[in-house]
């Protein structure tokens, strides 16, 4: 008998049904030894053609569990509430009821425990098993999940009813309650939803007849929702009592921070840096979402290539100069400088540093939160750290001359300072920097490398289309990298694991200047970026199409995302 112990109760199970003869189950039970549970499964459904239904009674019998048909339940706005769906997507569970002692919970794989520890955990509560199969828990995730009209109808239709009958006034009062008005429920919802759907910004937009709220999920925005117009003013107010604004200033923009969790009995802790701003048809709001439960990335899982890697690891253990990031805003900038601050962070080792917000707390670092109000800014920040003996400094961006300054002198004066900066790619710094009004020669001195980076979307493994690219695709790659073979593409209509998209998460392309002697001679002799460029890549840099088109060489992008995300090179 080759099958395992519970494997043969579920045959016998079958054939108790009389849905599998005698000569069925011997040639089953003498299957070739190592066969796997999904294959015994495919077997049964293909060759036998055992409805899922039964397979599925018969093996939450051989299991002593009680099947449940997850395709059947209906989801609500309360299901993710004790456990949310990430956590679910990613376990395969989905949870069906609860009270105050218990949550019912479908497994698909009843024997991992920890999983079965996590949700109680998570929940409180004692968790009663039920056995589901495996393809409906998933298609349930990620189809019913991701719809949107169903997410928010009830709170919308509220906030409908509210504002038709003539009640729209919002103020202090209805604040101190979080079920108190509709108004509420919806900012939480919205915010709540974001942060599931692994969006980093959320966009709310005043039209000329309607309030669009959209998201912006691995660098693109997508339309959620449309509300009516009316419903815009209470929204934004709501909000900007959240963020400790000024809910009567409406002509001049406004900045401020969200802590989620003051605001929900859930355990969600989440934190958002708003921004409002006076628009032609109204107010609008963005938020940036900053999630403290995710943690920082390990430099190897950050995109960089395997020569890239070892000259920035060599770069960072530095004991002084200047590390500069350069991109836009959302390029990854930060979490990219957070994981080399933690590759570099040791008892031995002094690190402050000075963000406008700080992102991600970060153990055994010293970490000041930048304050315009009082006159906490980067420069004045950077000029106390230099007084209090530090070894390593990182500032949140060099934003004027004054900063810029300081940190090239922090960067002469013993200390490794990293900092961001917004230009195109890497030899667009020198310019950037000289423009601020710093001589050649301190750059020069002070500069260790530089850094671009994008974030390009990572095409769905489940569904992409490998096939051989052909004129200019082809011409592009060999120009490129020197290189032409079999490449992905993403399906036009997507899986249900990239929601249709055909992209699923992001990585990091760079653009790594390291300071060399030319380069040297180039910056003081004050070239042009095109031939600083030319210099730094007769070094060995590679640039950032070069990186994306590696990146679409090893399956993990498309050639059209690599060129959307930079363009190619002159």
């Amino acid at each position: 008998m080759a099958l395992g112990r519970l494997q043969t109760t579920i045959i016998k199970n079958l054939r108790r049904f009389e849905l599998l003869s005698d000569e069925q189950v011997e040639s089953i039970l003498n299957s070739p030894p190592g066969m796997t549970g999904e294959a015994l499964d495919q077997l049964l459904v293909e060759k036998y053609q055992v409805a899922s239904q039964y397979l599925l009674v018969s093996k939450a019998r051989a299991f002593r569990m009680s099947p449940f048909n997850a395709s059947k339940l209906q989801l609500h706005n309360g299901t993710f509430e004790l456990i949310d769906l990430e956590f679910c997507q990613k376990n395969l569970v989905l949870p069906v009821s609860s009270t105050n002692e218990f949550i019912i919970v479908a497994f698909s794989k009843p024997f991992e425990l920890t999983i079965s520890h996590k949700i109680q955990e998570l929940s409180e509560r004692k968790v009663i098993p039920l056995l589901s199969s495996e393809k409906d828990i998933r298609e349930k995730l990620n189809t019913d999940s991701s719809r949107s009209d169903e997410q928010f109808a009830d709170v919308v239709e509220a906030v409908g009813v509210e504002f038709d009958s003539g009640d729209s006034e919002f103020g202090d009062a209805d604040a101190e309650n979080e079920e108190s008005a509709p108004i509420i429920q919806l900012a939480g919802r919205i915010i709540e939803d974001a942060h599931r759907s692994g969006t980093s910004d959320i966009h709310i937009e005043p039209w000329e007849k309607e309030i669009i709220v959209r998201y912006r999920i691995d660098g693109v925005c997508q339309e959620k929702l449309r509300l009516p117009f009316k419903v815009g003013p209470a929204l934004i107010a709501r909000l900007k009592i959240m963020a400790n604004l000024d809910i009567s200033e409406r002509r001049l923009p406004q900045d401020g921070r969200i802590v989620f969790k003051h605001f929900t009995k859930k355990n969600v802790d989440i934190d958002l840096r708003v921004s409002t701003a006076p628009l032609n048809h109204g107010e609008g709001i963005v938020m940036r979402i900053l999630d403290k439960q995710k943690s920082t990335l390990p430099l190897p899982a950050l995109g960089f290539s395997e020569a890239n890697l070892e000259i920035y690891r060599e770069v960072i253990r530095q004991p002084y100069g200047m590390i500069l990031h350069c991109g836009p805003t959302g390029s990854g900038k930060s979490m990219t400088l957070y994981s080399a601050l933690n590759e570099v962070s040791s008892p031995e080792t002094v690190v402050r540093t000075a963000e406008d917000p700080i992102e991600y707390t970060l153990p055994g670092i010293n970490q000041m939160q930048m304050n315009r109000k009082i006159g906490l800014t980067f420069s004045s920040a950077l000029r106390s750290f230099l007084r209090q003996d530090p070894d390593v400094i990182l500032v949140g961006e060099i934003r004027d001359k004054e900063t810029a300054n300081i940190a090239v002198e922090a960067a002469l004066t013993g200390h490794l300072l990293l900092s961001t900066l917004h230009t195109n790619d890497a030899p667009g710094t020198i310019a950037r920097l000289t423009d601020m009004g710093i001589e050649t020669f301190m750059i020069s001195s002070s500069l260790l490398c530089v850094c671009a980076q994008r974030l390009m979307r990572r095409v769905c493994k489940v569904c992409r289309v490998s096939y051989e690219p052909e004129g200019r695709e082809k011409e592009i790659l060999e120009k490129a990298i020197g290189w032409s073979g079999s490449i992905f593409k993403a399906k036009h209509e997507g899986c249900s694991r990239c929601n249709g998209v055909g992209y699923k998460g992001r990585i990091g392309i760079h653009e790594l200047m390291k300071i060399s002697e030319d380069l040297i001679d180039g910056i003081n002799n004050g070239v042009e970026t095109s031939d600083l460029k030319k210099i730094a890549m007769a070094n060995g840099m590679k640039t950032l199409h070069q990186d994306s088109m590696e990146k679409v060489k090893l399956g993990i992008s498309s050639i059209e995302e690599a060129l959307c995300t930079v363009p190619q090179d002159l």
